[in-house]
């Protein structure tokens, strides 16, 4: 394997903070590795440092000559002059500058300068990169090629970034967190573009399906230490757990060991201290490997929750728009006890709209709710809270309660509730200005579920949330007495948690499927091909064969050709029947290769020279199916 990048014993410190300490590994060429870690333990610091964009304080990192390397930040900048296509095209080479021309060149006018570039697009054969950057922005959602930047959301920023790198096309593409921002459909399509590709690939996400389906290698970084495992997700979590039971009994052994130990400290004579200095260094070194218990997935949010009456939240006939433009129409729906349900679209649909209505911070067009004496909401927003940066965790907490009451009837102080959260007592005493993205966050759901909800919504919780606090948070999820409404585009994060399923289909459509995630895309797969079968029978009920059926009519009323209607009256032999079923099977068959042609013809990754082999295959398959259909018809006609 060629290395094409190698972190050498690397450390990185903001004063007096360490963020990560001698680490080293390295990623080859070819692999696609997903880096794991909890938040604040450096993740995107490492991305940054291993990119160019920042150094690290010690150690090296060596890359392979004129290394290419395209970077994904979790805030990219951008240039808000540009329009899409130029920020897209905005880097260096001979292709990509001679597209950004070409493109100026269509906007002047000047025909002179359009044939000349024309030319040269010829030649270095630009065509196609110009086809896959339209291609890739239009996948994500991004029509407006001419739009300045400056008037892109922050979502539409992102994915603008997102198709820059993959369009640049880098020896090594590093992502932080691609899938944010994203919806389920660009989710899926980026999975499965990065399925395709060669691309080697360097990732951080908690997208565990797609860190299962695209990676296969991880890296995890833990408490300084790097851990390597050759495989997805799936297997890292395997190798994950049998290392921490190791470890635990590691730990176990130290303990009974610290026991002994710890008698023979007390029973010491003070004057012999001088001559067992070395054996209270053990004692001492003993004491520290004995209580470094792992404690990863020993956190449990225990939070209380109020009690909730018969009667919850009752929608009727609901109605909002924006700018003549529908997002929530005729919507009703009456929620039960405990029930958890999770909500999907295409941005824009109207889902946090949605969201914005049930909890009474917006008021519908029409329809009215009516919300149980007993519920009190918990919303944890998309954007998130605007924390005092010069505030200590610790504050920011207790502003809100000193003593928090759990589900079991015990009390936690505020400390002992953020230690819960993975804020260790330093950690608690930061000021917020030092929280990591994904710790804000995390900070951020503290405060929501101190506050004891008994209806809770989450829109997209999952962002920046390290992939052990989603568990914890699943868990809780999963075994409280609560209600809830989540948006979210986690799929695994859906499946955990969702009884059912609101989708949002736009122009207010709203549709309540009974199954989680999976089962919706699966039933959807179904409905898809079941459509397909009957296109299929469609088609081949008007295919050329009706018409020469009409001919042969014709001519048998002059005398000139046999009767039609006589033909129908012979039944089928033996032999016939038998090239049937033949038919049958054949035409199944190219209809599926037929099916997969298309698809791979729809998606505009393929060569020029594969782009003509399949059309000349679809056209081979098309003409085919016409041949053998007429035949299927003509036999089972006489079949009924």
């Amino acid at each position: 394997m060629t290395p094409l990048l190698q972190a050498d014993n690397i450390s990185k410190s903001y004063g007096s903070l360490s963020i990560f300490s001698g680490i080293s590994f390295v990623i080859n060429e070819g692999e696609k590795v997903a880096l794991v870690a909890r938040n604040g333990e450096g993740k995107t610091t490492l991305l940054n440092a291993l990119s160019g964009k920042d150094t690290a304080d010690r150690g090296e990192i060596v890359v392979k000559r004129d290394l290419k390397i395209g970077y994904l930040e979790q805030e990219p900048v951008l240039n808000d002059t540009m329009t899409v296509i130029d920020q897209v095209f905005a880097s260096t080479g001979e292709v990509v500058n001679t597209i950004r021309e070409y493109e100026e060149a269509i906007t002047s006018g000047d025909k002179d300068l359009i044939d000349r570039l024309t030319s040269r697009m010829d030649a270095l054969q630009a065509w196609d990169q110009e086809t896959k950057a339209k291609q890739i922005l239009t996948e994500l959602d991004i029509t407006e090629f001419d739009k300045p930047v400056g008037q892109l959301s922050g979502g539409q920023r992102k994915r603008v970034a997102l198709a820059k790198v993959l369009i640049d096309e880098p020896e090594l593409l590093m992502l932080d967190e691609p899938t944010n921002h994203l919806d389920l459909d660009m989710t899926e399509w980026l999975e499965n573009y990065l399925q395709r590709s060669n691309l080697t690939i360097l990732m951080v996400t908690h997208d565990r399906y797609f860190l299962d389906r695209v990676c296969n290698q991880i890296i995890e970084l833990d408490n300084n230490n790097i851990y390597k495992y050759s495989g997805n997700y799936s297997y890292y979590i395997e190798k994950r757990a049998e290392r921490l039971e190791n470890m635990q009994a590691i730990t176990d052994k130290a303990s009974n060991l610290l026991r002994k130990e710890l008698e023979w400290m007390r029973r010491m004579p003070k004057a012999r201290t001088g001559k067992s200095k070395s054996r209270i260094d053990a004692f001492y070194d003993l004491k520290e490997r004995a209580t470094a218990a792992h404690d990863a997935g020993n956190i449990k949010i225990r939070a209380g929750s109020r009690r909730l009456g018969n009667k919850i939240l009752e929608l009727y006939h609901i109605n909002k728009s924006f700018d003549n433009e529908t997002v929530i129409r005729d919507f009703s729906y009456t929620f039960s006890r405990f029930e958890k349900v999770g909500i999907i679209g295409k941005n824009g649909t109207g889902k946090s709209t949605f969201l914005n209505i049930v909890t009474g911070s917006l008021v519908p067009d029409s329809g009215k709710l009516e919300t149980g004496e007993t519920v009190r909401f918990g919303y944890f927003r998309q954007e998130g809270i605007s924390f005092d940066e010069g505030q200590r965790v610790i504050d920011a907490v207790r502003d809100i309660a000193e003593v928090v009451t759990m589900s079991d009837g015990s009390t936690l102080s505020s400390p002992q509730l953020l230690n819960h959260f993975l804020f260790p007592p330093a950690r608690q005493h930061d000021y917020i200005g030092k929280l990591s993205g994904g710790e804000k966050r995390r900070l951020y759901l503290v405060t929501v579920l101190m506050r004891n909800p008994n209806f809770l919504i989450l829109d997209e919780p999952t962002n920046d949330l390290d992939i052990e606090t989603l568990n914890v948070l699943e868990d809780y999820l999963a075994t409280s007495g609560i209600c809830l409404l989540v948006v979210s585009h986690d799929r695994f994060f859906l499946d955990k948690i969702s009884d059912h399923i609101f989708i949002f289909e736009g122009n207010g459509a709203i549709r309540d499927f009974p199954g989680n995630y999976t089962q919706y895309r699966n039933h959807i797969r179904e409905e898809e091909k079941e459509k397909a079968r009957l296109q299929a029978k469609i088609d081949m009920s008007a295919s050329p064969v009706k018409g020469r059926n009409q001919s042969a009519q014709t001519l048998a009323k002059k005398g000139q050709g046999p009767d039609p209607e006589a033909e129908k009256k012979k039944k089928l032999n033996f032999n016939e029947k038998r090239e049937l079923k033949k038919l049958e099977a054949e035409i199944e068959k190219l209809e599926a290769e037929k099916t997969t042609i298309e698809q791979a013809l729809s998606e505009g990754e393929l060569s020029p020279v594969q782009l003509n082999e399949y059309s000349q295959k679809h056209a081979d398959i098309t003409s085919k199916l016409d041949t053998i259909s007429d035949r299927w018809l003509e036999l089972s006609e006489r079949e009924e």
